[in-house]
């Protein structure tokens, strides 16, 4: 590649995001140390996701200039000489997780928590505040470290290509939507709420379909949001009639209560009122849900929250109706969802034509350069998953 060549997503400060000239990536890892496990990808997808919402927003403690982007689909162009298991040309999805494969935790595939590829916590990501400061991959190149292990290598090139809009939801938003459900118990049968109409939760409610679900209703104030979730074959609450959702949820399945529930919105959670309530989501996901039943959470939560307007919720503490789900022997399942764990499954669901998810989030290719719109839309609540295309590879 020549200087220069790269252009990237670059975070601006809240509210702000601009397409503008990076450095090319290279073999060396945040601190600066040269690495041989990595590959270089020319990113032939890569993916507008909610949780970069949050940072753009200003909702998290993210510095400007960072390179956004954690979901990359892309081809290797260069690797490092410790890489055996790839070869340039090959088309490969990434994990959101950066992972190294060796740890405790990586061994057990919970790749969202890695315990060595970030200094100040466990876990973690491209693109990301307080992630280990990978750079991300909303550009043209990007660099992928531990690529053995990390990478999930598409069987053909062709077919690859064919299905690429299906296949880019693999380095985050499906794998997420499906650990949701798997964490919330859903099974055949499963009478299954997802909480929120974004991406993640039509990923969330098409996973509980394919796990067996027998009703999977799906709850937003967004009409455009609702409509197209029915659209899918979901069956929609409509959270602006009112806030008993126990009440919705009895007149679809003639009981107030759920067998799992899937919290698909995180910490920006709104009430009835149109107030933030960053807590209402889980509250009524103990609520609705029955008795020894369970909880998946791939909605974002975080640990400082600068645009909170409770004082405590900026720092991540929450108003918990905690005692009512012990009460009722609840389980939840939070955090980073271990990518690696479901990824190989659910690509072979997408190539046996099993799973259509880029019809089911809507989504829809801008290039590069119109990130900043692709950003402004998704904001405002579009129906709609943007796929960034960099190199005008994709067609729409």
């Amino acid at each position: 590649m020549s200087t220069q060549s790269n252009r990237g997503v670059v975070y601006q400060g809240p509210g702000k995001v601009e397409v503008e000239n990076i450095p090319d990536p290279t073999f060396t890892n945040p601190a600066g140390k040269k690495i041989e496990h990595a590959v270089i990808l020319k990113v032939i997808s890569t993916n507008i996701c909610g949780s970069d919402q949050h940072m753009v927003r200003g909702r998290t403690t993210a510095p400007a200039g960072m390179v956004l982007g954690h979901e990359i689909t892309g081809e290797v162009i260069e690797k490092g000489r410790d890489v055996e298991m790839l070869a340039v040309g090959d088309i490969v999805s990434v994990p959101f997780n950066v992972a190294c494969g060796r740890c405790r935790c990586c061994r057990e595939l919970d790749t969202g928590v890695c315990l060595t590829v970030n200094p100040s916590r466990a876990g973690g990501a491209y693109g990301y505040v307080d992630m280990g400061g990978w750079v991300g991959g909303q550009a043209r190149y990007v660099m992928v470290p531990y690529a053995d292990f990390n990478l999930l290598k598409f069987p053909d090139r062709d077919q690859a290509l064919a299905k690429i809009k299906d296949l880019t939801m693999l380095s985050d938003i499906l794998p997420t939507g499906f650990h949701g459900a798997v964490t919330a118990g859903v099974g055949v049968g499963s009478i299954t709420y997802v909480a929120g109409a974004g991406p993640v939760g039509l990923a969330a409610a098409a996973s509980a379909q394919i796990l067996g679900a027998a009703v999977v209703m799906v709850g937003d104030f967004n009409q455009e949001r609702l409509a197209h979730a029915a659209k899918m074959g979901f069956v929609p609450i409509d959270l602006s009639k009112h806030d008993r959702l126990g009440e919705m949820v009895e007149q679809v399945v003639g009981v107030p209560e759920v067998d799992s529930a899937i919290d698909a919105v995180g910490f920006e959670a709104r009430g009835h009122s149109g107030k933030e309530q960053p807590a209402i989501v889980l509250n009524q996901m103990m609520e609705i849900t029955r008795v020894a039943g369970k909880i998946g959470i791939p909605g974002l939560y975080v640990t400082q929250d600068p645009g909170a307007h409770e004082k405590a919720a900026q720092q991540g503490s929450l108003s918990l109706q905690f005692g009512l789900g012990w009460s009722k022997a609840q389980s939840f399942h939070t955090g980073q969802t271990p990518v690696l764990r479901y990824n190989r499954q659910l690509m072979n669901a997408i190539l046996h034509d099993r799973l259509p998810i880029a019809k089911i989030v809507n989504a829809q290719v801008i290039p590069l350069e119109a990130a900043m719109e692709g950003y402004a839309q998704f904001d405002a609540g579009v129906a709609a998953k943007y796929v960034l295309d960099p190199h005008g590879m994709l067609t729409d």
